[in-house]
C-alpha cells in the first residue's frame, strides 16, 4: 500500500533507493533477478532512461515488466507491438462519434449559435470558437503511450516485442523515450504528468536501429545459471521437493545443450514443476520424463533428438543431486 501524505514519486524514489533494494523488492513479489537486471532497473529510475530488455522468449522480460509494477504498486501499462501498429492505435485517436453527435446539437442550435450577427464574417467568426472545441482534450481517446503520459502517480510502460512492429513505428517512438513527451499537432506538446518507468522487450526477429539503442539502457536476459534457476522455481512452484527441483533443473540445462529448434525456456522450466508436482513425482524418472517431455520442448522434431539423451541425462540429474 502507498505511504499516506507521501507522494508517490517519493514512494518509489525510496523503493529503488539501491540496487540491492530492487532486488528484495523483486523477490518480494515472486521475481528472482541476477545482478545485471536489478542494476537495470535502479539505474532506469535514476537516470530516468528506458530499458532495452533482449532475450529469448520465455526468460522472463515481459514478466520483469509486470513485477517491476507490482513491486512498487504502479499500474502496467502494456503495449502489444505488431506489424503495422501505427499512432492511432499507440497513442491517440479521436473521438469521432462524440465528436458527430456535438456537431449535430450545434446544427440544431445554429441560430442561437450566430445569433443576431447578419454579416457572413461575424457569423464564422462565432462558429470558429466552437470549431477548436471538438479536438480538445475531452474528445482525445488515450491509447497506451499517451495514457502512460497522463498516468496520476507514474506507471510501468511496457512496449512489448517492438522487434514486431515497423521502423516507422519505431522512429515514432523516439520524441517519448527521449523527452516523455508527445506531439498531438491540433493540441500541442503533452508532457508526462510523472516520468514512467519504460521497459521495450525484444526477441531480436529484426534489428533495431542505432537512435532508439541510443535512447536506451541495455539488458540481456539470457537462461539462468542452475542456481538461480533453481531459486527461481523454488519461489514459482513453492511446493516442489528440493530433491526434484535439482534433478529437474539439471536435466534442463543438459537439455539446453542439444541442437533444438527452440530450447526450453524458464517459462517451460516452470511449468514442468508444477507437471511433476501435479503428477506427485518424488524424483526424475525416465518414465514420467518421456511422458511429460512435450512440455518443455514444443516441436515434435526436437523431442526426437531429445529422446535418444534422456537415459544418460536423467542418470546425470540423479547423480548431481546426491554430489550437488
Amino acid at each position: 500500500m502507498p505511504d499516506a501524505g507521501v507522494a508517490p514519486a517519493e514512494v518509489v524514489a525510496r523503493k529503488l533507493a539501491s540496487i540491492e533494494a530492487v532486488e528484495r523488492g523483486l523477490a518480494s513479489v515472486g521475481y528472482i533477478p541476477n545482478r545485471q537486471i536489478s542494476t537495470a532497473v535502479y539505474l532506469a529510475q535514476h537516470l530516468q532512461k528506458p530499458i532495452l530488455v533482449e532475450g529469448p522468449a520465455g526468460v522472463g522480460k515481459t514478466e520483469l515488466a509486470k513485477s517491476v509494477a507490482a513491486f512498487l504498486d504502479l499500474t502496467l501499462i502494456r503495449m502489444q507491438c505488431y506489424e503495422g501498429l501505427d499512432e492511432a492505435k499507440a497513442l491517440y485517436e479521436w473521438k469521432y462519434g462524440k465528436q458527430l453527435l456535438y456537431t449535430q446539437i450545434l446544427k440544431d442550435k445554429i441560430g442561437d449559435v450566430i445569433g443576431a450577427t447578419d454579416t457572413l464574417p461575424g457569423a464564422l467568426d462565432k462558429l470558429h470558437a466552437f470549431g477548436d472545441i471538438f479536438f480538445s482534450q475531452q474528445f482525445l481517446e488515450p491509447r497506451p503511450l499517451l495514457r502512460a503520459l497522463q498516468q496520476p502517480g507514474g506507471a510501468v510502460l511496457l512496449i512489448d516485442e517492438i522487434d514486431k512492429s515497423d521502423q516507422e513505428f519505431e522512429a515514432f517512438l523516439l520524441e517519448i523515450l527521449s523527452d516523455y513527451q508527445v506531439t498531438i499537432p491540433e493540441i500541442g506538446s503533452v508532457h508526462a504528468v510523472e516520468t514512467p518507468i519504460v521497459l521495450l522487450t525484444s526477441n531480436s526477429t529484426r534489428d533495431l536501429g542505432d537512435a532508439l539503442r541510443r535512447r536506451c539502457l541495455h539488458l540481456h536476459i539470457g537462461f539462468p545459471e542452475q542456481r538461480l534457476e533453481e531459486r527461481i522455481v523454488e519461489s514459482r512452484v513453492p511446493g516442489i521437493a528440493e530433491r526434484l527441483r535439482r534433478q529437474l533443473v539439471s536435466f534442463i540445462h543438459d537439455i539446453r545443450t542439444l541442437d533444438l529448434k527452440k530450447q526450453p525456456s524458464v517459462s517451460e522450466t516452470i511449468d514442468w514443476a508444477r507437471v511433476l508436482v501435479l503428477l506427485q513425482a518424488a524424483e526424475l524418472g525416465h518414465d514420467v520424463v518421456r511422458d511429460t517431455l512435450n512440455v518443455l520442448l514444443k516441436y515434435e522434431s526436437d523431442i526426437e533428438v531429445a529422446l535418444p539423451q534422456l537415459t544418460s541425462f536423467v542418470a546425470k540429474a540423479q547423480r548431481q543431486n546426491i554430489f550437488g
